[in-house]
């Protein structure tokens, strides 16, 4: 099966993957920079960030390269991103994210609860029109499979795994639920991805008062402007220093800790905390936490020559071993699944939407509530950043809420799913 698959991908060696990526990435913001009105036009409707991500879903969809095959995507999501954690947290203003307020947790909580009843509902609605995409039996039962879903959206990969043991879906379904993970998820961050870039239009219409995100978003900006240079070599070196000295460094505690956490798996297990076995979990963690201190240190300096530009390319090579996973044509395969999928996540937007409406919270905090739960810190941040990258910390936080809270919900989830399964 491997082989088949492994012969219909023109390039399989990541070194060359890697490259179109990057050349993929350059075209982009060349044509998006362009004077030529055909280029603006299209950027118009197609922004440059949801080009970085579905253009990388388009070549791998047409079996040019292999998102399933490449290791890109775990490279970028386990160096380059701790890395641009630290960059894009080294300038950011602590006691600005504090000034944002309750409307940011609010919504993070709302976007748990659309998933927490989406989940149920949808296979609800399914069920009554189609029985038998919504049944299933034994380990097959498509409500054991819809529970990993929900613990990936509300948590991550670790909660994935844990509700996968715990109502012991089968592996085939379980791979089906991948799928329908990731694409829907997918799906839905392009619309983030877009939204941002309507972001005051959507703002208007929500009533909100983006205030205090355009304050500190303003603020970071010009400290940004204010100790801007022409960076030297040893500049540039100091900030990869910085970046990759610190993804380094979580690494190092995120391998002692780990292990540590796992000899309590027991206890862990019972208060449903299986997250802190997560090696990811303290990665992020660590490197983010280390970025904020530094924030508060002389490299915060390091903003002046290039800290947050260099931290924003690695996301947005790691947007693009994001949009690689995705492929287009399975959309076609499983549509009964992906029916159940596309009903639950539209549940989880109208809840979002319906709490920003009634407490008037900026669309950046529906965006960044979303994406923390359904994305988790791989891509929370990254939809922030397409806000402004001095609030890419702000998608780092609330991904680690998600983490926390990630297998208490799914539970909750899951047992609702159980009760209204056909």
């Amino acid at each position: 099966m491997e082989e088949a698959i492994e012969k219909e991908v023109f390039f399989s060696n990541d070194a060359i993957v890697l490259g179109i990526l990057i050349m993929l990435l350059a075209f982009v913001f060349v044509t998006s920079s362009s004077e030529k009105k055909g280029w603006r036009t299209f950027y118009t409707y197609f922004p440059p960030i949801l080009a970085c991500y579905f253009f990388p879903a388009i070549v791998n969809s047409l079996g040019i390269i292999s998102g399933d095959q490449s290791n890109l995507y775990f490279v970028a999501s386990r160096y380059l991103l701790p890395a641009s954690l630290v960059l894009l947290c080294i300038s950011i203003d602590f006691k600005g994210i504090i000034n944002l307020g309750p409307k940011a947790l609010i919504m993070f909580f709302a976007a748990t609860l659309g998933i927490v009843i989406g989940g149920p509902v949808a296979l609800l609605i399914v069920g009554a029109l189609y029985p038998e995409l919504a049944g299933g039996t034994g380990d097959d039962a498509v409500w054991r499979g819809l529970a990993t879903v929900a613990g990936s959206w509300i948590g991550g990969g670790a909660n994935q795994t844990a509700m996968k043991e715990i109502y012991g879906a089968s592996d085939n379904l379980f791979a089906s639920m991948i799928l329908v993970d990731v694409i829907v998820a997918n799906i839905w961050m392009g619309f983030l991805l877009y939204g941002a870039t309507i972001s005051e239009r959507v703002d208007k219409w929500l009533k909100a008062d983006n205030s205090a995100i355009d304050e500190l978003r303003v603020k970071v900006e010009n400290y940004s402007a204010s100790i801007s240079q022409i960076p030297a070599m040893k500049d540039t070196m100091l900030v990869l220093a910085v970046g990759f000295g610190v993804t380094a460094l979580a690494h190092w505690v995120s391998d002692i800790i780990t292990p540590i956490m796992a000899s309590f798996s027991d206890t862990l297990n019972k208060y449903n905390l299986t997250s802190l076995m997560s090696g990811f979990f303290w990665l992020i963690v660590v490197a983010t936490t280390v970025g904020l201190l530094l924030s508060f240190t002389r490299f915060k300096k390091l903003e002046g020559v290039g800290a947050s530009r260099i931290g924003s390319v690695f996301i947005y090579v790691l947007v693009a071993t994001i949009g690689m996973k995705m492929n287009i044509a399975e959309i076609l395969n499983n549509l009964g699944l992906f029916l159940i999928g596309i009903i639950w996540m539209i549940i989880h937007v109208m809840v979002l939407l319906i709490t920003a409406k009634i407490i008037k919270a900026p669309f950046f905090f529906v965006a960044v509530g979303s994406q923390a739960n359904v994305g988790g810190a791989a891509s929370a941040p990254v939809v922030a950043a397409a806000f402004s990258p001095a609030l890419a910390a702000v998608g780092v936080l609330m991904a680690v809420l998600g983490y926390a809270l990630g297998t208490y919900g799914a539970i909750m989830c899951a047992q609702l799913m159980q009760a209204v399964s056909p």
